[in-house]
């Protein structure tokens, strides 16, 4: 007997049932502060609401609408405590390669002073909605969408066609973006870059959720969008160091070092832009998204 063809629902729920476990398994070690585990916890957010979002037409109308909402809040929640941790590690290392008059360690260590006052400021809010109803109620409400999958007819259509299909629109969503943004005005460019890099990210994590049922051609269809959200992640690392830099009440101290460090961050947004239309080139070929 021939084995029963894939479909696009069991992709969908083999890639929400993988998420909902990492998300559970990281509780304790968020609490716990351990190395990387905030990170983690907010990865299985974002991959799971774009999950959600991305194959919502599977789903009955309305049916994960709240449950995207309130795995947007965990990962805002969340995201305070890793986008800080992250900044300061950034600008410290970058200030240490600065040259000796700049005062390379006197302004690492500054930022580094600073990087541990606000990440003990936000981190009590991390913990407070790990402990929170609304916590466990998300918890509760994955469990239940697992258990009885509010899924439509669309979702038993063979997996290869439609997850194609997908990953096509997601990367012309992504193509408009990247137009807009390349097109956009100087005061419009950074906002157009940051939304051209979230689209890059749902196609990304599009071509993941594929990857089980398509294989090497779904793999190679999520690394050239990796790339480009990568580049576009540069660019926005760089556009928030250097407000963060700008805002700095200790510059005044060492205005040459700080404002060393701050035209690296413009360096470095200019080179990422000027990087965008090549690694767009290679991740908008149509034939990325023929996974059959």
């Amino acid at each position: 007997m021939a084995k029963p063809e894939t479909t696009v629902g069991q992709v969908l729920l083999a890639r929400v049932e993988a998420q909902v476990a990492v998300l559970a398994g990281l509780d304790d070690a968020v609490r716990a502060d351990e190395p990387d585990a905030v990170h983690r916890m907010r990865v299985a957010c974002r991959r799971l609401r774009s999950a959600l979002r991305t194959f919502r037409r599977l789903f009955t109308p309305g049916a994960t609408d709240q449950l995207v909402t309130e795995l947007r809040w965990l990962g805002a929640a969340l995201g305070g405590a890793r986008d800080l941790e992250v900044l300061a590690e950034r600008l410290a290392a970058q200030a240490r390669e600065l040259p000796a008059a700049c005062g390379p360690e006197r302004v690492a260590a500054a930022l580094e002073q600073w990087g541990e006052r606000e990440y003990r400021r936000v981190r009590p809010e991390v913990v407070a909605a790990l402990d929170s109803p609304r916590r466990r109620a998300l918890g509760d409400a994955l469990a239940t969408l697992l258990a009885d999958p509010p899924l439509r007819r669309r979702a038993t259509r063979p997996a290869l066609p439609e997850l194609s299909r997908i990953a096509a629109r997601e990367q012309e969503r992504t193509a408009g973006r990247v137009r807009t943004a390349l097109a956009a005005a100087a005061d419009e460019r950074d906002h157009a870059l940051h939304e051209a890099r979230k689209a890059a990210k749902r196609a990304r994590y599009a071509g993941e959720t594929a990857a089980p049922a398509a294989g090497a051609r779904a793999e190679r269809f999520t690394a050239r969008m990796k790339a480009v959200q990568e580049v576009l992640g540069e660019h926005q690392d760089a556009v928030v160091a250097a407000a963060t830099l700008a805002a700095q009440p200790v510059a005044a101290a060492e205005p040459f070092g700080y404002g060393a460090l701050y035209g690296r961050q413009l360096a470095a947004e200019a080179a990422a832009r000027e990087r965008l239309p090549g690694v767009w080139q290679r991740a908008g070929k149509r034939k990325l998204t023929r996974f059959g």
